[in-house]
């Protein structure tokens, strides 16, 4: 994570939104920790490169699709849904959302069917 990645256009636009919504540095346009009196433009904004390590470490993470996108790592598309997401195991089918109602109501079927077993 040391080397200095490259964005695209899509991307950039992707962080950017992200840095509006999410950065704590980020003061309308200007980066607080740059600030010296005056106000220094955030260079993440302006930037096609990851360079802001706040912006990596704590920012970025927030939107799993993107860091691995931007990391070249593996995404998948949601079965159930269609959206892509960053699969934590290499068996995993649905996205977090899709995956938590699809397990609740797994578990409630084999509820119901131990339920009407034992009866």
């Amino acid at each position: 994570m040391d080397e200095i990645k490259r964005l695209t256009p899509a991307q950039r636009a992707r962080c950017n939104r992200l840095i509006r919504r999410l950065c704590a540095n980020y003061d309308g346009g200007n980066c607080l920790p740059l600030d010296d009196g005056e106000g220094c433009v955030c260079v993440q904004m302006i930037s096609y490169s990851l360079l802001c390590k706040y912006f990596r470490w704590a920012v970025l993470p927030a939107d799993k699709v993107l860091c691995a996108d931007i990391y070249r790592q593996r995404t998948r598309t949601c079965e159930r849904c269609g959206k892509p997401f960053a699969p934590s195991s290499n068996r995993q089918k649905y996205c977090p959302g899709c995956g938590y109602s699809i397990r609740r109501n797994q578990k409630a079927d084999s509820a119901r069917r131990r339920r009407s077993v034992e009866h």
